[in-house]
């Protein structure tokens, strides 16, 4: 099952079941006024979710619409809670390396997690504003799922079934702003403005062959001004699957229907396949020549972010340009 959000004008948007080949949609907001609502009482509304897209697939409806991706909120325009993790622990490795600090043996075994500003997703065509380009803009592309109510202490066994849908990520992060907030020793705060999802989430069986393991085995593609940047496989080198993620998260707190929880940057230890940030490729820079020569974002860059299986994309794609912001 594909569900997004239409911008209807209101915080939280219009619910509305896509086509498998997102083409067409059709509403369900007589099921779900909106996603929020629907993972609320999920258990008792995806199956008519469900049906619906059934019939939307098999030509069944007369009230269906051209699908428009640009007219896209996030699939949780604002959520309850959104932790993203660094499932990729080579990235955090490398990423270390190149400044020459050791890895502590507790990040293969004890993942790492940041609870990030949840109240302002960016849509999915919508302009990354930023007042000032020395903040080292880069993009972040990731995989998210969307889980159900998670009970504290959920083991990672069950975790995997708490999982409801995925969808693509770009955590926005102000690379020059990180080390001075780290150093202050709490965290990630002002270095993590508002991130983006793709238009559409999707159920896991949606994926079929590819999501096994709790893991999406498919290259994640991040084109850069219209040059593929990289592609990496998703469920090559994931150190931590989706269902340790999420036993993680709820270890010391129950998770609420509607919680949002990010694999961190896809990374390969392969770098053929090119990476899904800019610091990733400075710092291989670092390493190769002694310092870095690609440059974070400035003003007019770009960034797609798209995952494509069988020819066809499957949660359609974020698009995004780097602005000055002006104020309001």
């Amino acid at each position: 099952m594909k569900l997004a959000t239409l911008n209807d004008g209101s915080r939280d948007g219009a619910l509305v079941v896509v086509s498998r080949d997102l083409s067409q949609a059709v509403s369900a907001t007589d099921i779900a006024p909106t996603l929020q609502a629907a993972l609320d009482d999920w258990a008792v509304l995806a199956p008519k979710l469900a049906q619906r897209y059934q019939q939307l697939n098999s030509g069944e409806l007369t009230d269906v619409m051209p699908f428009e991706q640009h007219a896209c909120a996030s699939p949780l325009p604002r959520a309850y809670h959104w932790a993203d993790g660094s499932a990729y622990v080579n990235h955090v490795e490398l990423v270390r390396k190149a400044r020459g600090a050791e890895m502590p043996a507790s990040f293969w075994t004890d993942p790492l997690m940041y609870q990030g500003g949840s109240d302002t997703f960016l849509a999915p065509k919508q302009d990354i504003a930023m007042a000032n380009t020395d903040w080292g803009i880069d993009f972040e592309s990731e995989i998210a799922v969307i889980t159900d109510d998670v009970a504290m202490g959920c083991e990672v066994d069950n975790a995997l079934g708490h999982i409801k849908l995925l969808m693509l990520v770009n955590d926005v992060s102000l690379r020059n702003l990180i080390p001075g907030e780290l150093a202050k020793g709490f965290g990630f705060y002002q270095s993590k403005p508002s991130s983006a999802f793709s238009p559409v989430a999707v159920t896991p069986d949606e994926l079929g062959q590819y999501w096994r393991d709790g893991k999406v085995h498919l290259p994640l593609l991040t084109h850069l001004n219209g040059e593929l940047f990289g592609q990496p496989n998703a469920g090559i080198d994931m150190t931590f699957n989706f269902a340790t993620l999420v036993a993680h998260a709820a270890k010391t707190r129950p998770l609420i229907a509607g919680t949002i929880i990010g694999s961190g940057t896809v990374s390969n230890y392969d770098r053929s396949a090119g990476s899904s940030c800019l610091a990733e490729k400075r710092m291989l820079e670092i390493i190769a020549d002694g310092k870095p020569s690609t440059a974070f974002m400035q003003f007019g860059d770009t960034v797609k972010i798209e995952m494509v299986a069988d020819e066809q994309s499957i949660f359609g794609s974020i698009e995004q340009t780097v602005v000055e912001y002006s104020g309001r």
